[in-house]
């Protein structure tokens, strides 16, 4: 009893045992109710059942709580949280105590003795069948509301709850008036961070009305939300679900940081299959403001793809490899085998993937692309079906500066894992690329059309017959991901972090911007489409300027741009354009069935020459000749012209023309 009482009295669940017992004690009551009622209305006829007939009832009763406990294992009703009960769990309770009814019927059959009720078994049965499924469904759900009532009154009555929390919790107001709204709010009562007080919809039909107690506010101009603010000391407005593609939640957004009030969103958090199982409350970043159009993936399809498959990730530990892994993680595959050559950042995914993913059968190996011997050693062990290929250098100046390693890595390192990938017959490969690859204007960006054409032009020849394998290569090229280590997200918050100011290269310079989990469902997408030995390029929207980003994060911060955090700017860096080129239209692509995905039109290239080719930057790296490296490099992409870069001279030709 004390158990139950300190599980109502606190925000824990209740144990799943004592809430299989309560339920297994509360059918055998409604059997046992079934009696006392048929015995009731036998004596307003006059009519005594039999003492032949209790046998009988005992062996209906206790193969009852038989069959419900079988019920309730196979529909799982004790895992359900009692305070957060649906229709749909109502629905299990009611198929578990069908289930009690035939087991109920059918031992009694055989064990209870039915022909003491003589040429009326029928009847009796049938009127017992009805009694016991409205008796025993009635007190469940009868159970769960007392259970439920006693919850709320301990923990949300204003005489308990109030004092408990000392009005400490932040005053928020709950956006919309739908049923996920009314779910979040119900769902917030039990924090000790945060107090709905109520909702706010732009709606004047809702004035003056309440959902579940609430009173739903509404509000259309900043001054609105202001005199909610001081009305009822409002510290934060909380949205449920996504921001980006509603334009009535970014207006919103907007009075709240001309208010300094929080804009807060509530995320449900899922398991592997998918399923909701909690909700998280975080504040809104700028990548919930951007214009992001939903993305939806065949899962299905991508599940059935890689299920059971060996996969391989090079850079598993990276921004992009890690997201992939994690995606991987969730679809069933037989084993994940992660390759990187950074200790830590692979230790920390170990760990992650350890505590979200216990099942999983993954291998952590520290390696280099670059090392033939290394790479050879994981696809003799493993045998790998599918590879993803992330390992890259790819900041813009620093590659600009270490030409050398940007081949090595970007270039020979991407060599040597599609070469393994033939050698040890595997399944697929796909290369994840980048924007910057399209009219290269640096040392990274050319490594990566290098790269590119080494593998289109190796797959090629084995769709041709000229090189004997059965790899299929796959090549995804896009922008700039959100919050990837080392791009503008991270910097920007930890300038404004430090009060500013914030450093922009240039005023007018944009980018096209991606979250890295929607990029990653896009290259899983790419490979059950018929894109074999073809580039895919993903449509990113629309450009972003940097100095907008950058002003909407100082004003998401709750501060001014300009007055109280300065934005700088500092000139374009080596090697960086002022403006990305489009990956995805018509001039330069064609359609998928995903509206997302587009396949580049790319000049084709003979394998032989490239793989020569490949083989003479190894050596001019290897040997740092940087400026017959470079040089070469332009030869091999004419396209290729430098920009604010000390490679410049080397383009004058190009330039004249």
């Amino acid at each position: 009893m004390k158990g139950l009482i300190r599980n109502l009295s606190s925000d824990r669940y209740f144990n799943v045992y004592l809430v299989l017992l309560m339920d297994l004690f509360v059918g055998f009551l409604g059997s046992v109710l079934v009696f006392f009622v048929t015995n009731e209305i036998a004596l307003l006829f006059n009519y005594q059942i039999p003492h032949d007939c209790l046998h009988i009832m005992k062996v209906w009763s206790f193969s009852g709580v038989i069959g419900l406990g079988l019920g309730f294992f196979i529909f799982k009703t004790y895992r359900s949280s009692i305070r957060f009960s649906t229709l749909r769990d109502q629905l299990k309770l009611s198929l578990a105590v069908f289930i009690k009814l035939v087991v109920s019927v059918s031992i009694s059959c055989i064990f209870g003795n039915p022909e003491v009720l003589g040429n009326k078994c029928f009847g009796v049965f049938a009127a017992w069948i009805v009694l016991d499924f409205t008796c025993t469904v009635t007190l469940l759900v009868l159970e769960r509301v007392i259970l439920i009532a006693v919850y709320d009154i301990i923990n949300h009555n204003v005489l308990f709850a109030e004092k408990r929390y000392a009005d400490n919790r932040k005053r928020i107001l709950v956006y919309g008036i739908n049923a996920r709204a009314v779910s979040v709010a119900d769902y917030m009562k039990s924090s000790k961070t945060y107090n709905v007080v109520g909702y706010i919809a732009k709606t004047t039909h809702a004035k003056g009305k309440t959902l579940h107690d609430k009173v739903v506010y509404p509000y259309s101009s900043a001054e609105d939300v202001n005199n909610l603010k001081e009305r009822y000391n409002l510290q934060a407005i909380l949205f449920p679900g996504t921001i980006s593609g509603d334009s009535d939640r970014k207006e919103l957004v907007d009075y709240l940081s001309e208010n300094h009030l929080a804009a807060l969103i509530a995320n449900d958090i899922e398991d592997a299959a998918g399923n909701s199982t909690n909700i998280h409350v975080r504040e809104i970043n700028i990548e919930d403001l951007l214009e992001r159009p939903e993305i939806n993936i065949s899962y299905k399809e991508i599940k059935d793809r890689f299920a059971n498959k060996v996969v391989m990730v090079t850079g598993a530990a990276g921004s992009i490899g890690s997201e992939i892994c994690r995606q991987l993680a969730s679809v069933g595959v037989k084993r994940l085998i992660l390759f990187d050559n950074a200790e830590t950042p692979m230790h920390n995914l170990r760990l992650e993937l350890e505590d979200k993913f216990p099942s999983l059968d993954f291998v952590p190996i520290i390696g280099d692309v670059r090392l033939v011997e290394r790479l050879d050693f994981v696809f003799r062990k493993f045998r790998p079906q599918v590879v993803f290929h992330a390992a890259a250098y790819k900041h813009v100046p620093l590659m600009e500066e270490n030409p050398c390693e940007a081949v090595l890595v970007n270039v020979v390192g991407s060599r040597n894992v599609a070469d393994k990938c033939v050698e040890y017959g595997v399944e697929k490969m796909v290369m994840i690329s980048t924007d910057k690859a399209v009219n290269p204007t640096n040392i990274m960006g050319c490594t990566k059309r290098l790269a590119e054409i080494y593998v289109q032009s190796l797959g090629c020849s084995i769709e041709n017959g000229t090189i004997n394998g059965k790899t299929n290569f796959v090549t995804t090229r896009f922008g700039n991901v959100l919050g990837s280590n080392g791009s503008v997200i991270p910097r920007f918050k930890e300038q404004i972090a430090k009060g500013g100011p914030i450093t922009v290269t240039h005023p007018e310079i944009n980018r096209f911007f991606m979250t890295i989990p929607e990029a990653c469902r896009l290259v899983l997408e790419a490979i059950i489409l018929p894109t074999n030995n073809k580039i895919c390029v993903f449509d990113m929207g629309k450009p972003v300027m940097i100095k907008h980003l950058a002003e909407r994060m100082i004003e998401l911060s709750g501060f001014r741009p300009n007055i109280d955090i300065k934005i700088e700017y500092s000139g374009l860096r080596p090697g960086e354009k002022l403006y990305e080129e489009v990956l995805a239209n018509d001039e330069n692509t064609d359609p998928t069935v995903h509206e997302r995905i587009k396949i580049a039109r790319v000049r084709q290239y003979d394998f032989e020459p490239m793989k020569a080719a490949v083989g003479n930057l190894e050596t001019m790296s290897r040997a740092v000749e940087i400026p017959e490296m470079v040089q070469y490099m332009k030869e091999l992409v004419p396209e290729f012209i430098s920009e604010n870069s000390v490679f410049c001279k080397y383009d004058q030709k190009k330039r004249q023309a």
